[in-house]
């Protein structure tokens, strides 16, 4: 589903600490405008910076599409994503506001470009996640709460 009233579920949760860290699979979270993810060390925002990739989203069908174009079947927090979309096509544009349950608002920001990490992962991952924002979006906090498995996306603008 896309376009504005599009709606969806988030199927995962996942943060990691400092880079290179672990993924930790979660089932709820607090987030904030201040931290992104609780726990998550790419959420902070830094003085006198914008927050641009405090939360970062991927679509389960876009995962699941380059899994199969690899033959592969990675966990989706391999990718490094904080949160799992299921059931809805992420906006893809610069200042589109997704809403998660009752609190958590959400704006997108930027395509999330596939680094060479993912080579790392699994040769041609990279280039399987760059297609039609395959690799996911970034997003800014616009207001907190906190996020469960199974809560309700949706596109507000």
């Amino acid at each position: 589903m896309t376009g504005v009233g599009a709606t969806g579920r988030l199927a995962g949760i996942a943060r990691h600490a400092f880079p290179r860290a672990p993924m930790e699979v979660l089932d709820h979270v607090h987030v904030s405008a201040e931290s992104g993810l609780a726990g998550d060390f790419r959420g902070a925002v830094k003085p006198g910076r914008q927050a641009k990739r405090q939360v970062s989203l991927i679509e389960r069908g876009d995962w699941d599409a380059a899994m199969a174009e690899l033959g592969v079947d990675h966990h989706w927090s391999v990718r490094r994503a904080n949160l799992l979309v299921e059931g809805l096509d992420l906006p893809q544009q610069a200042g589109a506001v997704v809403r998660i349950g009752d609190e958590v608002v959400l704006e997108i920001m930027v395509e999330c470009d596939p680094c060479s990490r993912m080579e790392e992962i699994e040769p041609g991952l990279k280039a399987a996640l760059t297609p039609d924002w395959r690799g996911g979006a970034l997003a800014r906090v616009i207001s907190g709460g906190t996020v469960r498995i199974g809560d309700i996306i949706r596109v507000e603008e």
